[in-house]
């Protein structure tokens, strides 16, 4: 059989792939890292502008390839799919690079603004800001809700679907993790079924490139992306070491019950069950860290999401704040600012280091997971459950931020978050309001709105209060 078209030129005189110095890719790894703000769908965007249009690194249906792969994957994706690029060009070193790099900005940002919330929270500045952020992050989850509602519900058994979601998590209190995983066996079950029309309508693969000339990757495979068993068991044992190592040394060192015990183990299962994007998880992390582990009151946890939409790097960055906060209430032989530089630090760890195995592991089998329609109705059957997990965060970041007092309802089963009607509070409200027109009505960005909110918050602290 001839080899594609697209391959045959690429072989030609004239017409040899060409290779990209790793110099070259260290500076646009670092560029794409200082621009990734918006979330996840920003960070893609950008990625796709610098790599395929710009750099022309890799051909349209190579970005979609490795962008759905990533999909499937826990994880924040466009981080994952930063890894997996630098990978496909400079093999393991590649992926380290891109991988870290992206990570890096929003991490020391979000160090440096947990210190000053932990040192300075209560100066009237500070609290002001955040009491203006809280609300605008209501409007910025709810357009989330929206977005990702338009792309993954494309059917009424799709809806059912996010429905049944938001009623267990929000009604029931059933875990985040349970949820995704029933959702995936009923996709799963559906393309067994012969149902892909159904589960796969929001995730249909694009067309392959005509011709890939002129692109460093292609839709042909590197070398060494290749599988081997030898390689696989190999790179599980190592990673396993470098991701567990480190907790088990502080588990022997502290004891099981510290802080930084708890925080390795919990975000590193957290890791493994971030389907669906940092929204989706942020439930499953508010539910443990709020009432479970007692790290964080629910306000706060508005607080570390608002810093980390306004930072560069992912989303799912949030818990870095969630894992200082918990250390510096809880510091055990150190001083709370080194306990929360160590939190940070080692919920960073736990919950970025999987990344890299699922990349580093599950990349060169990616050609045999095109096209597995079963697991395509999975994806579909996941995206669609976490609408109605991250509505659900919708709605309890709103009941929390525009009440003061919220009651915890037990019946028939259910648990209801009743809010205190006489303990709303007309300010915040006021500011959600304003941040919902600036969202919906005036197409303003997330980070606009969110200065805006806060110069808002900063005003009423200032010339009402």
């Amino acid at each position: 059989m001839s080899p594609p078209e697209s391959e045959r030129k690429n072989k030609e005189p004239g017409n040899a792939p060409r290779s990209v110095p790793f110099g070259e890719a260290l500076r646009v790894w670092a560029r794409v890292a200082l621009l990734s703000f918006g979330g996840p769908a920003g960070q893609i965007a950008v990625m796709h502008r610098i790599l395929v249009e710009e750099k022309r690194w890799l051909s349209e249906s190579r970005f979609l390839h490795a962008l759905n792969y990533c999909m499937l994957l826990p994880g924040p994706e466009a981080q994952q799919l930063a890894t997996y690029v630098g990978w496909l060009l400079h093999k393991t070193k590649g992926g380290l690079t891109a991988g870290v790099l992206f990570i890096l900005p929003g991490f020391v940002s979000i160090l440096v603004l947990s210190t000053l919330y932990a040192s300075y929270r209560q100066s009237t500045v500070v609290e002001a800001i955040f009491f203006g952020i809280k609300p605008a992050v209501m409007a910025v989850v709810v357009e989330a809700v929206i977005r990702i509602g338009r792309r993954a519900l494309k059917n009424n058994v799709m809806v059912l679907l996010a429905a049944a979601a938001f009623v267990a998590i929000f009604f029931f209190g059933v875990p985040f993790p349970l949820i995704i995983l029933c959702a995936a066996a009923i996709g799963f079950a559906g393309g067994r079924m012969g149902m892909h029309g159904i589960f796969n309508a929001a995730h249909e693969e694009e067309p392959e490139d005509a011709n890939g000339n002129g692109f460093v990757i292609t839709s042909a495979a590197a070398n060494h992306t290749r599988p081997t068993v030898g390689r696989a068991v190999r790179l599980i044992a190592v990673m396993s070491l470098l991701w567990l190592g480190p907790i088990a040394i502080i588990a022997a060192v502290l004891g099981r019950d510290s802080v930084f015990t708890e925080e390795g183990l919990f975000f590193s299962k957290v890791a493994v069950v971030t389907f669906g994007g940092a929204y989706a998880v942020l439930a499953y992390i508010t539910q443990q860290a709020v009432d479970a582990y007692g790290w964080l009151d629910p306000g706060e946890m508005l607080d570390g999401l608002g810093m980390a939409e306004t930072t560069p790097g992912p989303l799912i960055q949030v818990v870095q704040f969630v894992g200082f906060m918990g250390a510096y209430r809880n510091p055990g032989p150190f001083d709370p600012l080194t306990a929360g530089i160590i939190g940070s630090v080692v919920t960073t760890w736990a919950t970025f280091v999987p990344c890299f195995l699922w990349i580093f592991l599950g990349a060169p089998y990616i050609e045999n997971l095109r096209g597995n329609k079963s697991l395509g109705s999975a994806l579909s059957a996941i995206t669609a459950a976490v609408v109605g997990v991250i509505l659900n965060l919708a709605v309890w970041f709103s009941i929390h931020t525009m009440f003061g007092e919220v009651n915890d309802v037990r019946a028939f089963g259910m648990t209801l978050n009743v809010p205190v009607w006489e303990t709303v509070d007309p300010a915040s409200v006021a500011i959600a309001a304003g941040a919902f027109m600036l969202i919906f009505l005036f197409r303003l960005g997330m980070i606009p709105t969110l200065a805006l909110s806060a110069a808002a918050g900063l005003a009423y602290r200032y010339l009402v209060v």
